[in-house]
């Protein structure tokens, strides 16, 4: 080390920093250098600002647009079913307009930039969606369903109160039909729009795809009513139609009991109902025909095609149709074209819109308390007199039928109230004609077990003690299964059954057993309880309050039937649980619900399997 310098000896001499001075020219370079980085930052700032309030603006353009939008749609439809055509067909027109603006601003610039972003842009996205869906709705739905309407809006349809106008309803179906299949489309593009993280837009993405859902439905039913309709309701010539009048306080497949029955007529649109009668006119030793092997099996040993009172176990309203068919056919050598299927419940809806109904001696009967009075008060009413019951009853259903077949001063609302009842099974119809009953089988008003090997839990009721205790009948139906993951899963349905008969002096008809083969108490249910299982399900175990029970087997329409008999007495609750191994196969669940008094609750967890 040198005591001088202090400077190492190494052969390797340190290095020096050697600040030397900046020339001007390199002094002004920097200053532009650093004056350039300024004014872009300073541009990107203001290009982000501009675009953050055009996308602002963008945004409350649409919002505008698409509520401007909304509002001339509920216009357009209110003004047509009011039978204001230029009305529903100008607010229509600008319903499109404003669709079409908020389109523009979802699709704008900003909205583009924004909607590209990963996961933050997903707002963005599914409202560039929304708003094609709604363009759609308004363009090739909404204007050309306004335009063709026009002619079948209910104050054109019904003419003169009474007779439908077949003429326009059939000159209507092919536009219908085109509209039917966009909303269709455009119905299944709502439903594949992701949810977002943002609240307001992931709410108007649900409210679209429930509104989408239910025009769809609405317009494939007009469709299908302006397909089928003019030919079942005479525009070709008279048809006829066996009309059961079924009792739910007596279960069966289908809804209740057939307590009395009557023959539509139908000519050139004009309706009318002839031949009520009761049940006491029918027979229990009809002729029988053939539904086919499985149904044989299934519910032969109730002797259905012999005997009315069996004739619709089955929850395929086609095969008590038929029955009813061939009964009418042996009992007076006329072949009808068709059956229809209602119950008091149905009854009450029309009531609504009709208006009471007055009976000979004076009594009124009203939306209200036509079930009570038909399906509980008749039968302590005329408890001694069992014909002058039936004959209440058939007096009953001829007052309602008579005003709903006369003039009417309300049809969108009839049409609502008929549209209800066959929501809920209420109202089924069967045609003869293959190609009519093949549109039917796809609609409500079919009734079907259908063949599809979707997730399918069909809950039926029947009644094997012969009284009238299942107005009193509640129940609750659960459907559970397992993921998706391998050929198969473990499924689950529980049933509960509730007997809700309160305390009280009951006669034997009602409360008693015509037939008790396991010693139910007085005031007890005695039900054959069926499940209609998913196509190649196998049961496991089916067990009845925790306890193993013995089941009957059967098939129908290729779906394997599993029945238990139970009894349920007054005041308790009894609970019916099937164990399953179903294959894992694509479609959404379906849980029918039976048409009888209650409205069950109904629980599903079934995963829906791609």
């Amino acid at each position: 080390m040198n005591d001088v310098t202090d400077e190492s000896l190494s052969p390797e001499p340190r290095r020096r920093k050697v600040r030397r001075r900046k020339t001007d020219e390199q002094i002004a370079a920097e200053r532009h250098k650093r004056r350039t980085v300024a004014i872009g930052c300073t541009a990107g700032a203001v290009v982000v600002v501009g675009l953050g309030t055009w996308l602002a603006y963008e945004g409350l353009q649409a919002k505008s647009s698409l509520e401007q939008a909304r509002d001339y749609a509920t216009s357009s439809k209110e003004a047509l079913l009011a039978g204001d055509t230029e009305t529903a067909l100008r607010t229509a027109g600008d319903a499109d307009k404003y669709a079409k603006q908020a389109q523009d601003s979802t699709h704008s610039l900003p909205w583009n930039i924004a909607a590209a972003i990963p996961w933050l842009g997903s707002p963005f996205a599914s409202s560039q969606q929304m708003s094609d869906v709604v363009t759609g709705l308004t363009s090739d739905v909404l204007v050309p369903a306004v335009d063709a309407g026009s002619a079948v809006s209910p104050d054109q349809l019904i003419l003169d109160g009474a007779r439908i106008n077949l003429a326009a309803l059939r000159d209507a179906a092919p536009v219908l039909e085109t509209t039917a299949a966009a909303a269709a489309g455009l119905d299944a593009r709502a439903q594949n729009i992701d949810g977002t993280y943002l609240g307001p837009v992931d709410d108007a993405r649900v409210q679209l795809q429930d509104q989408t859902a239910e025009l769809s439905g609405l317009l494939t039913n007009t469709a299908t009513a302006a397909q089928i309709a003019p030919a079942m309701l005479g525009a070709d010539g008279p048809r006829s139609y066996f009309i059961g009048f079924q009792t739910n306080a007596e279960a069966r497949g289908t809804g209740g009991l057939l307590g009395g029955f009557g023959i539509v007529r139908a000519a050139d649109g004009a309706v009318r109902v002839d031949d009520l009668a009761s049940n006491r006119e029918l027979r229990t030793n009809y002729q029988p025909i053939d539904l086919g092997p499985d149904f044989a099996r299934t519910y032969g040993h109730s002797r259905p095609t012999m005997d009315f009172r069996n004739s619709n176990v089955s929850s395929h309203f086609p095969y008590a149709a038929q029955i009813w068919q061939s009964i009418w056919q042996q009992e007076s050598g006329e072949r009808v074209d068709g059956a229809v299927a209602t119950d008091p419940v149905a009854l009450s809806y029309v009531l609504e819109v009709v208006g009471p109904v007055t009976l000979p001696d004076g009594e009124k009967i009203t939306a209200d308390n036509v079930v009570e009075l038909t399906e509980s008060t008749a039968y302590s009413r005329f408890a001694d007199n069992n014909a002058a019951r039936k004959q209440y009853l058939q007096d009953v259903a001829a007052a309602v039928v008579q005003k709903m077949t006369g003039s009417i001063s309300r049809p969108q609302a009839l049409l609502e109230a008929l549209g209800r009842g066959a929501s809920e099974g209420r109202l089924a119809v069967w045609s003869a004609n293959p190609d009519e009953q093949a549109v039917l089988a796809g609609t409500p008003l079919g009734h079907t077990v259908p063949e599809t090997s979707a997730p399918y839990a069909g809950v039926v009721v029947n009644n094997l003690g012969g009284n009238k205790l299942d107005y009193y009948l509640r129940r609750e139906i659960e459907y559970t299964a397992g993921s998706c993951e391998g050929d198969t899963r473990d499924s689950t349905v529980t049933v509960r059954l509730t007997n809700d008969l309160p305390a009280g002096d009951y006669t034997n008809y009602v409360a008693g057993m015509f037939d008790n083969p396991v010693g139910a108490p007085f005031g007890a249910n005695l039900t054959d309880l069926t499940l209609v299982a998913t196509q190649g399900a196998r049961l496991g175990k089916v067990t009845v309050n925790g306890s193993p029970a013995m089941n009957f087997t059967g098939k129908e329409l290729g779906h394997p039937v599993y029945s238990v008999q139970v009894p349920i007495p007054m005041d308790s609750s009894v609970e019916i649980k099937y164990d399953l191994i179903e294959p894992t196969t694509p479609g959404k669940a379906q849980v029918p619900v039976q048409p009888l008094v209650d409205r069950p609750d109904v629980e599903l967890d079934v995963p829906e399997c791609s």
